[in-house]
């Protein structure tokens, strides 16, 4: 009669054998560092609201605290989005919009930051002009400009909306000294780009592939960058098919 022994089993030989997903670690990192930042934020408007700054200094230094936040939670959004992109899994709703409300909305979003800031906002936009894209997307293409927007300019931010040529084009406007040529270069052939040195690449990059979701028998989605404009600073246009 044979005498068959087995040894102990060690459930972490299973888990050795097992591939990680980076991605999917990644991922799941970033969803996890999102919401904990966004909970950030709240206490840090709360706290604001709660105890004003005493000083300009003061304002200065919660007006820091909160951009940067805010940045940090805007792109952790947009490496979520992108990761969605990637795997197939993002889902796009295209439905019909009202531009002034969708412009209102993220506009309020960053209000407490473009105070913090002095910085006053303009928007020229007929109010029953609608749209076909999914809201949401756009909405985070919008957000991430108005953040970053809120750095560079120096009083006033300018938003118009048109239809031209059978695209709706929304652009963003700034009196600050404009986009880098690097960025202005890179704009027109899809290059990596950034918005200045020390900031990732990632907000244009968001934008793009979001842009390029929106599509219809005129084209897709694209921007363009110049200098110049209204306010003789840097100027950003979406346009949607």
């Amino acid at each position: 009669m044979m005498d068959f022994k087995s040894s102990p089993h060690n459930p972490d030989e299973d888990y050795d054998q097992v591939p990680i997903d980076f991605s999917f670690v990644l991922a799941s990192s970033v969803h996890d560092m999102k919401n904990s930042l966004g909970m950030l934020l709240n206490t840090l408007s709360a706290m604001v609201e709660a105890s004003p700054p005493k000083d300009a200094q003061q304002a200065k230094f919660f007006s820091t605290l909160e951009y940067e936040a805010a940045r940090i939670n805007g792109e952790l959004v947009q490496l979520l989005s992108l990761y969605k992109m990637d795997e197939k899994t993002l889902s796009v709703v295209i439905d019909e919009h009202h531009l002034v409300d969708v412009i209102d909305e993220q506009v309020a979003r960053n209000d407490a930051l473009l105070k913090s800031r002095n910085i006053r906002i303009e928007v020229d936009c007929d109010p029953d002009l609608a749209w076909y894209f999914d809201a949401e997307l756009l909405g985070g293409v919008l957000n991430n400009l108005l953040v970053n927007c809120a750095r560079y300019s120096r009083e006033r931010l300018l938003i118009v909306v048109r239809e031209e040529n059978g695209f709706l084009s929304i652009s963003v406007a700034d009196d600050g000294q404009g986009y880098p040529e690097s960025m202005l270069m890179g704009a027109s052939n899809q290059a990596g780009v950034s918005f200045q040195s020390g900031n990732t690449r990632l907000g244009l990059l968001f934008a793009r592939k979001v842009l390029s979701l929106h599509k219809s028998r005129r084209g897709q989605g694209y921007m363009t960058i110049e200098n110049g404009g209204p306010l003789g600073g840097g100027v950003l246009t979406l346009h949607l098919p």
